[in-house]
């Protein structure tokens, strides 16, 4: 007898979760950083017109790139627990669906482009191709998730010339910043793969350091601070900022603390990944209040 919960979902909804709209941490968490550059760069009133154009250029990018991963990894991805059930690696979607998602979404993604300006525009076609080999990274790369920062950082570079047409002393340090916390975030999320990857031949940040994965987390957590500090140093934020900096280097610390214990499971992986959304709306909630206030 054939049940519900055995009915094929319907294309639209293969489509969503194919895009990751069902899962929506991965998309703000990409999203945050630009956010962080206009608001800096705008000194807390940017553009209701820029905002939107972010947003959703975030959105798009992001879904992009998820679209681009799965194509990649789609006959890897049933022999992962965690992604076994993606559209692609299901056969739930084929390849050419897959291939006109990814095309429909880079369309969106260059199409909100055209309206930034000419800086800006260039350099969100400077991330397509870091983008599209991030997944080429897992299998020749011994740290990818360094490719995928350096992916996230562009969202910074873009949004802060979107913002005033230009970069400065203070995008270098949010740049870094940004990689710095991706590194972090993301090394704690392939944690998670640790044995399937080994065991598929496939290259990670939380493999590569190994046993002293907890103690790169947190070293890349400090960084983060320490970078953090400088831009509210630099652009005279008020203190209000830096009280944002402080609960985030706490909740940082609880999750290194965490992360060295022997024993931790697969969802605690997936909890720490999500906290780091939050962590980034903190430090938003605290640059917003820090050039007003300032």
């Amino acid at each position: 007898m054939v049940t519900e919960a055995n009915q094929p979902q319907p294309t639209w909804i293969s489509v969503v979760r194919l895009l990751r709209w069902d899962k929506p941490a991965g998309r703000l968490i990409l999203m945050i950083p630009a956010l962080w550059a206009i608001v800096l760069a705008t000194g807390g009133t940017p553009p209701l017109t820029l905002i939107l154009v972010i947003v959703f250029g975030s959105l798009a990018t992001s879904a992009a790139g998820c679209v681009v991963n799965d194509l990649w990894d789609r006959n890897i991805d049933p022999e992962v627990e965690r992604t076994r059930n993606r559209p692609l690696a299901s056969r739930a979607l084929t390849i050419k669906t897959g291939v006109v998602v990814a095309l429909v979404a880079f369309a969106c993604a260059f199409g909100l482009a055209l309206y930034l300006n000419p800086l800006s525009f260039w350099l969100s076609v400077a991330a397509v191709p870091v983008i599209i080999c991030y997944p080429l990274a897992k299998r020749v790369f011994p740290v990818p998730q360094l490719v995928l920062s350096i992916a996230w950082g562009f969202a910074v570079l873009i949004s802060w010339s979107a913002a005033n047409g230009s970069l400065e002393a203070t995008t270098g340090l949010l740049w870094g910043a940004t990689v710095l916390w991706t590194l972090g975030f993301d090394t704690v999320y392939a944690m998670s793969d640790r044995e399937d990857d080994r065991r598929l031949g496939i290259n990670s940040s939380a493999l590569f350091f190994g046993d002293f994965a907890p103690n790169a987390v947190g070293l890349f957590f400090l960084g983060t601070a320490a970078l953090m500090l400088g831009v509210d140093l630099q652009m005279h934020l008020h203190p209000v900022s830096w009280l944002a900096l402080a609960i985030v280097v706490i909740l940082w610390a609880r999750q290194y603390w965490e992360l060295r214990k022997p024993e931790i499971s697969r969802e605690t992986y997936g909890q720490m990944f999500r906290d780091n959304v939050i962590i980034g709306w903190i430090l938003l909630a605290g640059m917003v209040g820090g050039t007003l206030i300032g």
